[in-house]
């Protein structure tokens, strides 16, 4: 029996608590690894078929968690067995699933390329890269909210309706999945899209692709199968 199983058992987690508590800490670890956050910046959360949320805990480093180190939490944020505190910003990831009840994860991290685009004004939601387009569509940035307050998941509660991705202004991220790759995958791509646009930006004037071109390649969407959520289709966070 591996260490994990044994912990389990004396637990009482189902297979469904022990399979998320260890996807948590192991995309904490790759969120760690690629920079997406340092010391003990964001938080991870994954919800449960009886509608509670596993989340990182608060003040931890989430590149070095272990499935007995989650906070477990109903949909007000109460704490539901003795285990750790949840995180300050567990209202981002609620706000999240009351307004997207097809999502099942949610990550809150702060990758450098994306936050920094948010403190020089440069908008992410603009076309430029066609696989962006054609996925996500583009990144809506939410204005700028105290984190710790109430005013933070407000700030996204309209964008998250319709985007699977948001940047917070001098913040972070927040990216929303049917599970923890869905949403760590989004993330990737957010702050892969930020890296380009700050090159760009560094070279020469960014040019957005034309109306016709957009069109073209949203109308490959149903050819390609692909029914996600589309920021350019929905006009989420128009200006």
């Amino acid at each position: 029996m591996s260490s994990v199983e044994e912990l389990a058992r004396n637990r009482g987690w189902s297979d469904e608590e022990t399979r998320l508590r260890t996807a948590i800490a192991e995309i904490g670890k790759l969120c760690y690894q690629k920079g997406f956050i340092v010391g003990a910046d964001g938080n991870i959360s994954a919800r449960m078929q009886d509608g509670t949320v596993l989340i990182t805990p608060a003040g931890a480093m989430k590149g070095f968690l272990s499935p007995e180190n989650m906070a477990h939490v109903d949909m007000s944020g109460k704490v539901v067995d003795n285990g750790p505190r949840a995180s300050t910003e567990t209202g981002i990831h609620l706000v999240s699933y009351k307004e997207r009840p097809d999502i099942k994860a949610v990550l809150h991290c702060h990758p450098p390329h994306a936050v920094a685009l948010t403190l020089a004004g440069i908008d992410m939601q603009i076309p430029v890269i066609p696989e962006i387009i054609v996925t996500i569509g583009g990144i809506p940035t939410a204005p700028f909210a105290t984190p710790g307050t109430e005013e933070l998941p407000e700030s996204i509660r309209n964008i998250v309706r319709c985007s699977d991705t948001v940047v917070m202004q001098n913040h972070g991220s927040v990216t929303l999945g049917s599970n923890l790759l869905d949403a760590f995958k989004k993330l990737d791509m957010l702050e892969h899209t930020a890296k380009i646009l700050w090159l760009a930006n560094c070279v020469g004037t960014v040019k957005p692709l034309d109306p016709q071109a957009v069109a073209k390649l949203l109308g490959t969407r149903e050819k390609l199968g692909i029914k996600s959520v589309n920021t350019l289709e929905n006009r989420c966070g128009a200006r």
